[in-house]
């Protein structure tokens, strides 16, 4: 393996090249990550060689490999790689089989680590239906925008300390950050993202009880609407929402919410439309994105070729797509255009990973993809 030294001069020289030329870091992760991300990247591969753009891939250690080769699952000095790359792909780790000692750290896992160290704010969850996957509901395009950094979730809101205490053995307390300055980054997002596609955003909160801390979505969201004209703003309660998102998904266009509620409704909205396999999903700050799909290691499939790849792959393309936006590149986002249809029509056309009522392996479904970005071509 290089030394860190040479991988962030590798890195920052790439920085320096014209457009149309990226380093991306590739984090395999644990379980099946060994076999989706890999059949990424070369679908990354497969678009950027139609399009002409430049991808020089830099892998790194992370999860059980990080704790094999550097003794932590997230090495510090793949944090300081990454620093000088464009994006990277992530894939799932099994924290819950970490060793005890760092179960016992209270420390962010480490995708949690990585979103909050690179203030990646705004975790993008798209959910529709796919022709020909079956599903428990039709007509649903729908994008969860999640406040990535702080809300419910302590392990991430805290300068020091792990934001969770126990005064006494039956008493547990943990501490919720709710900042004016990180809604309004990420309402800013889900504004434009709004102004992209339907014009209708959503704002859940819960601020009936919780007026002061999630409130303040409803507030700044508000407060900022006279700046999008052409969107139309809305809010619910998070109950209500759970409840609407079952009975009439096709209603929403883009949501809008705190980290802990926009992770249980990304993930029921996800079910809804044919399961995480196909939950794709970016995690986007201000100067790095991170690809990284919505499911987990399922350390019980894997090794066996069975695993679907949509979730990593189309979370692949959400990334070249916000590089191409970036940095006005036309060759990425042609990339991403490329790539993201010919998972659709692989998917039209029958050809299917087992959870989603078809045959293939997870290679013989990659390589159907592939053999799609050749025909499209």
């Amino acid at each position: 393996m290089e030394t860190t030294r040479s991988v962030v001069a590798r890195a920052q020289r790439q920085m320096e090249n014209s457009v149309g030329s990226y380093t991306l870091g590739v984090l395999t992760g644990d379980g099946i990550g060994e076999e989706v991300v890999p059949a990424s990247t070369e679908l990354v591969d497969a678009v950027i060689a139609v399009t002409g753009a430049t991808v020089e891939w830099l892998p790194l250690p992370f999860g059980w490999q990080g704790l094999r080769e550097c003794g932590d699952p997230m090495p510090s000095e793949t944090k300081t790689a990454l620093e000088g790359t464009d994006g990277w792909i992530l894939g799932p780790h099994d924290s819950a089989a970490y060793p005890a000692e760092w179960q016992a750290l209270r420390r962010p896992m480490p995708g949690g680590e990585l979103r909050r160290d690179f203030q990646l704010y705004a975790n993008v969850r798209p959910a529709r239906n796919f022709p020909g996957v079956e599903s428990l509901i039709s007509g649903t395009d729908l994008v969860v925008v999640r406040e990535n950094t702080e809300g419910f979730y302590c392990d991430r809101n805290m300068f020091l300390g792990h934001g969770e205490l126990m005064p006494s053995p039956d008493v547990a307390l943990a501490i919720g950050v709710f900042t004016r300055a990180a809604i309004e980054r990420v309402m800013v997002d889900a504004f434009e993202l709004a102004q992209q596609r339907g014009g209708l955003l959503s704002v859940v909160h819960k601020a009936n009880a919780l007026k002061a801390s999630t409130g303040l979505y409803r507030t700044i969201a508000q407060e900022m609407a006279p700046r999008y004209p052409g969107v139309k703003v809305d809010d619910y309660h998070v109950d209500a929402m759970a409840a609407l998102l079952v009975r009439r998904p096709q209603s929403f266009d883009v949501i809008v919410t705190e980290n802990m509620f926009g992770d249980i409704l990304s993930d029921l909205a996800g079910e809804l439309v044919g399961g995480l396999g196909l939950g794709a999903a970016l995690n986007a700050g201000a100067s790095h994105a991170m690809a990284q799909a919505v499911h987990g290691s399922a350390p019980d499939i894997a090794g066996k070729d069975i695993a679907n790849p949509v979730a990593e792959m189309l979370s692949s393309m959400m990334l070249l797509r916000w590089l191409g936006t970036r940095h006005e590149d036309a060759t990425m986002l042609e990339a991403a255009q490329l790539g993201e249809a010919a998972v659709i029509r692989t998917l039209t056309e029958g050809k299917r990973t087992r959870d989603i009522g078809g045959e293939l392996g997870t290679k013989a479904f990659a390589e159907a993809v592939l053999s799609r970005v050749s025909t499209d071509a």
